[in-house]
């Protein structure tokens, strides 16, 4: 996320708020947001958010997602929203959300999907 240039900016229980400004490293060749840079945000939204109700001594993995790309994703920054609809002993099921948001504040739906998350044990060193 850090070589994305995106950023937490909302951890609560069972939900997170990833926000990614434009920039030309995260756009394609019409100026669109990267439907990867999108993806990726969406992927870590939902996995942050699940990790939000893991117990201590875990770690969470991705273990599928299915994501659909709405609309072009044209904006000031692009904000993913993961929140956990069912969360397991082992696997955890998020909704996953990508806003366009402009300068003025509005938001655009780009992007939806679903996640199905893994929890494991922490590895002891």
């Amino acid at each position: 996320m850090a070589h994305l240039g995106a950023r937490l900016t909302r951890i609560a229980p069972g939900v997170v708020h990833i926000v990614l400004p434009a920039r030309p490293e995260v756009t394609q060749q019409h100026g669109y947001f990267h439907a990867g840079a999108t993806s990726s945000i969406a992927d870590s939204a939902g996995g942050y958010a699940a990790f939000t109700l893991f117990p201590e001594n875990t770690e969470v993995l991705t273990v599928e997602y299915k994501i659909n790309l709405l609309a072009p994703a044209l904006g000031n920054h692009l904000e993913a929203v993961g929140t956990v609809l069912k969360a397991g002993r082992t696997l955890t099921v998020c909704r996953l959300e990508v806003f366009a948001v402009q300068v003025d504040g509005t938001r655009k739906l780009v992007a939806n999907g679903q996640q199905t998350l893994i929890r494991v044990n922490r590895a002891e060193t």
